[in-house]
């Protein structure tokens, strides 16, 4: 953790309105990721919002153990995210961000259908991921980080993060390969 998030971080367990320093410096990467594992943005606010409610209550008892303060924010994210997941599975729902129309005018119908098909298709493979494949590549893909940025925040090393993230695109491409999507 740096400097900055310390500083924050004690000022905060001293004044929770402090608190909003750190929500405004994280809240955008917190709802991207959990955006990117819900694909619904109702759900990613509300998981957002529980995210940064739960780490306000936690916040007298966070200690510095190495992690940034960051990964701390993910965890709890991946958290709430877990527990959204097992809440809902009995429900099918499809968010309404996934209903979305392609028009565009340099695309036939039948390359427009088969685009959402592989995505859609994409969306399930990635969602049948190891967690923390998933993680990777959220955070690789929707936050743009580094794989030793990624490494810190999952509490893994650089060398760790490269690997995970070299299986998940191979596992994606067999699987795009076996359905017949690629060559």
């Amino acid at each position: 953790m740096g400097p900055e998030d310390r500083t924050l971080v004690e000022r905060a367990k001293r004044d929770p309105h402090a608190f909003a320093s750190l929500y405004e410096k994280y809240v955008d990467k917190i709802y991207t990721y959990l955006y990117y594992r819900v694909h619904d943005r109702e759900a990613a606010e509300e998981l957002t919002s529980m995210t940064f409610q739960r780490a306000l209550e936690a916040l007298p008892r966070y200690e510095f153990r190495g992690a940034p303060f960051e990964a701390w924010l993910y965890r709890i994210a991946h958290n709430a995210v877990a527990n959204w997941f097992r809440d809902n599975e009995r429900r099918k729902t499809i968010p309404l961000d996934s209903v979305r129309r392609t028009h565009t005018e340099s695309h036939s119908v039948d390359e427009i259908v088969l685009l959402s098909e592989m995505r859609e298709e994409l969306r399930q493979l990635v969602r049948k991921l190891p967690s923390e494949w998933q993680e990777v590549l959220i955070l690789k893909f929707a936050e743009g980080a580094t794989h030793a940025e990624i490494g810190r925040i999952l509490g893994k090393s650089e060398s760790a993060v490269k690997s995970i993230y070299y299986r998940t695109l191979k596992s994606l491409r067999k699987a795009f390969r076996e359905r017949g999507f690629i060559k």
